[in-house]
């Protein structure tokens, strides 16, 4: 019989730290944001999503992240005034600046960037010697090896070394696996933690042929779960990857492994540690994204808490949700860096009897950059330091990405396929990774690269009538808004250039785009052919990598005239609590 928790758990959740407003200089490392009192008998820290970043950003969120059904108005889909409503945040304050868009350029201006692993190395370093040793983990989500130029150089192999570094012990995984097999599996050789994944199973023709895998008799690739000790209790920690790596991304990078949610098998799991291991608590780390999470949690019982990635929602407090055994609380803890979850467990035989949670924006000016950290960075740097640091042109806009819809980095990059590639229309994903430049900072290729760093970079061109345009969008728009989470696969809608159109998130497949129009006005015809540029095709593509584009783009004499986003009109949210216009 798996282990049954006690019906009803009461959870505590720390209501979100008061932040003093601090002048743009360093400042002490006993800032009060930072000092947690400590609390239970076990500390783990989470982070996810940083995509490479070792170096302090700018990161700008969202200013639409729509809810669709049962999701609408719910967290994680609250931005600006709305966010800091549930939360209890003010205008202004350092809290607004880190979990919404809000008045972004003047409020980075005031209160800097954030992230950095030498930062985060400061203030993990701090709250794993507030507790005994032995009884702290530092847990990763996934999508931290890939991202920045310097990983796409290195394969990844440099955010090895700073990830060992930082002590990271555990951490599951999603573009992790565009570097290929031969290449993942020579990064984890290197990588000190261990590596978790309870849903990646070998194909029935790669196990026939005895592929590689963690256990040969299930067909696992990787080991699904540890237990760590944290004093006399025991902590079940289970890996969950993106569920959809070879969908998202070109199956051939990894044909011998099937992925999926697998919540029967991860139930199995759960039932396991839970009786065989005898875990006292139990730990999702997922890569799922936080709807799936959420529909998950209230699927798969026993465990306790899920540290969840992939959507890049920084969400203070955590959701508790009723499931057929109790309650499960689901976290995300945001992207690049910015953000340290610290959940402080009061552990007791077979059951968690308390929580603390905090999700702490990592301010980079008010924690002490680590001397060591910052000497391995410099060093990583350094063969490729004066590609990275080449500046481009100046910005003569703030460069964003994060939304639902086009944001301005994502309309220069279909500008630059416009000009470049002389094409009619311009589609760029829409990945939820990429940094944000302030208008007046020099765009640097690091900037560049941290817009487009992944394996598959060729830019390309090819004929597609207005029907299968309209296919396309409506395939990506249903990915985004469909109803159902297990449906959804992160991300957001694809970019477009050169055409606008009109999206209603909430009708049916096939019914949510409309009003597709060339730039020049006319109507986009179902059976007249169009040349479309485009870039990250699924399909094996020649051509010069995007960052090759965009840098001949900007330093052209028509960089500074081509104005050919995609103007959107979203029908039917104009009351929806995650559309902010």
């Amino acid at each position: 019989m798996p282990f049954r928790r006690r019906d009803v758990l009461k959870w505590a959740v720390a209501a979100p730290a008061v932040l003093k407003l601090l002048p743009s200089s360093a400042a002490e490392d006993g800032d009060a944001l930072y000092n947690l009192p400590a609390f239970g008998n076990a500390r783990v820290l989470h982070m996810t999503d940083t995509h490479a970043q070792l170096r302090p950003v700018y990161f700008r969120e969202p200013s639409v992240n729509i809810g669709i059904g049962a999701m609408r108005g719910r967290v994680p889909h609250l931005v600006g005034e709305g966010f800091l409503k549930e939360f209890g945040f003010s205008p202004g304050s350092p809290e607004a600046y880190a979990f919404t868009f809000l008045d972004f350029t003047k409020q980075a201006e005031h209160f800097g960037q954030m992230g950095g692993f030498a930062h985060l190395r400061t203030l993990i370093k701090k709250l794993r010697a507030e507790v005994p040793t032995g009884r702290s983990l530092l847990l990763d989500g996934g999508d931290l090896w890939q991202g920045s130029g310097l990983a796409y150089m290195t394969q990844g192999a440099d955010m090895v070394e700073a990830s060992n570094l930082l002590g990271i012990d555990a951490m599951t995984g999603h573009f992790e696996f565009t570097y290929g097999e031969a290449t993942l599996r020579k990064n984890l050789g290197n990588f000190k933690g261990e590596f978790l994944a309870q849903n990646v199973f070998l194909t029935e023709e790669a196990a026939f042929n005895d592929a590689k895998a963690f256990d040969s008799a299930s067909g696992r690739v990787f080991k699904p779960f540890t237990i760590k000790e944290m004093g006399d209790y025991r902590l079940a920690v289970i890996g969950q990857a993106f569920p959809y790596v070879p969908v998202a991304h070109p199956k051939r990078f990894v044909p011998d492994w099937t992925f999926g949610i697998k919540d029967d098998e991860l139930q199995k799991v759960v039932n396991q540690v839970r009786s065989e291991d005898k875990a006292d608590a139990v730990i999702l780390l997922s890569h799922n994204g936080m709807d799936v999470d959420l529909k998950l949690a209230s699927r798969v019982t026993g465990i306790d808490i899920i540290l969840g990635g992939h959507t890049h929602d920084a969400v203070p407090r955590p959701i508790s949700v009723s499931n057929a055994s109790g309650k499960t609380l689901v976290t995300n803890a945001g992207s690049n860096g910015k953000f340290l979850g610290v959940i402080d467990l009061d552990l007791a035989k077979g059951a968690v009897k308390d929580v603390r949670y905090r999700l702490l924006p990592v301010f980079s000016n008010r924690l002490k950059a680590d001397d060591e950290m910052s000497a391995l960075i410099d060093r990583l740097r350094a063969p490729q330091a004066s590609e990275l640091d080449a500046e481009v042109v100046a910005s003569d806009r703030l460069l964003y990405r994060r939304g639902n819809f086009n944001g301005t980095m994502d309309s220069l990059i279909c500008d630059a396929l416009l000009q470049q590639l002389d094409a009619e229309i311009a589609l760029s994903p829409g990945f939820r990774w990429g940094t944000t430049v302030l208008a007046g900072q020099p765009i640097t290729m690091q900037h560049l690269y941290s817009e487009t760093a992944i394996t598959y970079p060729e830019a390309y061109v090819q004929s597609m009538t207005g029907s299968q345009l309209k296919d396309v969008m409506e395939d990506v728009c249903d990915n985004l808004f469909n109803s159902d989470p297990y449906y959804q696969q992160g991300g957001d809608m694809v970019r477009l250039g050169g055409m606008s159109y009109a999206c209603s998130p909430n009708e049916s497949i096939g019914r949510r785009i409309t009003e597709m129009k060339l730039a020049n006005g006319s109507a986009v015809d179902a059976g007249k052919t169009y040349k479309v540029a485009g870039w990250a095709s699924v399909n094996g593509q020649k051509g010069s990598p995007i960052w090759e584009t965009v840098r001949t783009y900007l330093r052209g004499p028509q960089s500074g005239k081509a104005e050919s986003s995609s103007p959107v009109r979203v029908l039917g949210v104009d009351d929806n609590p995650g559309y902010g216009g």
